[in-house]
């Protein structure tokens, strides 16, 4: 039987959430690699473990049977795995960090270097990635630590909040706001708007409409890095 990790933890999520868009909301992956995963364990084992059939998902009696015990088995394992990363990172004092590009050119630098300075052999290896990667890169395993924007939180992740940043406009120079030293979000109306691509400015728009119903943040363009923004502020676009 081939069964992978990946399978067994989309099942469990399915079973968890009760819903194939929660749970891949939970993983970081699209609804279709999901569905593709539960379909791959299904077709391994040889059985049906979620019913289809309705609106809402049910768990077959094989799947309600496999859940609990795959929680137990998932547990044990991550622990296992946990206790054997820390010791390994013990040894080579290595810890990896996910961050945005933005970060990772600006505060990081100077931290790591500073960390560095205060623990001789300790050694930050950092992942610099789109900032909507920063979480997806720590559930995977990839890093140890991610720094990033506020998400929803996940009961496999444990998340503190460092430090709490400004929104802040950039205009090319010479544009009608410049000199403004505040702004309302009514006042970018006219403009055409750059943002980022993904949660956080799906997440921005929902707040904003919760606060003014008649307001629509809609960006003219995204884009995946903040470098690329800036640049293209630059450029006047």
């Amino acid at each position: 039987m081939n069964v992978t990790l990946r399978q067994l933890r989309a099942f469990l999520a399915v079973a968890r959430t009760g819903s194939f868009t929660l749970a891949a909301e939970s993983l970081y992956i699209s609804q279709s690699a999901l569905s593709g995963l539960v379909k791959e364990l299904e077709q391994s084992m040889g059985v049906r473990l979620i019913d289809r059939s309705t609106r809402r998902v049910h768990l077959t009696e094989a799947g309600e049977r496999l859940s609990p015990m795959l929680e137990t088995v998932l547990h044990d394992l991550d622990e296992v795995l946990h206790r054997a990363v820390d010791d390994t990172h013990n040894k080579k004092g290595v810890v990896r960090v996910a961050v945005s590009q933005l970060l990772a050119s600006t505060l990081m630098p100077e931290l790591i270097a500073r960390f560095q300075a205060s623990h001789p052999g300790g050694t930050v290896k950092l992942v610099d990635v789109p900032v909507e990667d920063v979480m997806a890169r720590v559930f995977s395993g990839e890093v140890d630590i991610g720094i990033g924007p506020e998400r929803e939180p996940n009961s496999d992740i444990d998340s503190a909040r460092l430090f709490d940043g400004p929104f802040m406009a950039v205009f090319p120079a010479g544009h009608p706001l410049a000199t403004r030293k505040n702004l309302c979000w009514s006042d970018l109306k006219p403009y055409p708007v750059i943002g980022l691509q993904g949660q956080f400015t799906e997440r921005l728009a929902q707040d904003l409409r919760a606060a003014d119903p008649d307001f629509q943040f809609v960006p003219s363009t995204e884009v995946a890095y903040m470098s690329t923004a800036l640049s293209m502020v630059q450029a006047g676009l």
